[in-house]
């Protein structure tokens, strides 16, 4: 016999089901590796020097930040 927590998360799901949406699980870096933090410092680092060469992102990047007047938070 199905738990009360049980009946509630089918009903969660099954409504989220009837809303068009449908369940996926996903793969994401395991954060407590080892190295993980100097993977990040790894790949931030290469992001970083492709995004200096590219001037047409520093161009973009430049009237975009220039162009935010009147925006609030």
């Amino acid at each position: 016999m199905a738990t009360a927590l049980t009946l509630r998360v089918k009903k969660h799901r099954d409504a989220l089901r009837m809303a068009g949406l449908r369940p996926v699980q996903i793969w994401v870096p395991d954060t407590r590796r080892p190295d993980f933090a100097e993977e990040c410092r790894r790949q931030c680092q290469l992001v970083a020097q492709s995004d200096s060469a590219d001037t047409d992102m520093q161009h973009l990047m430049a009237d975009t930040l220039a162009d935010v007047d009147g925006w609030t938070e």
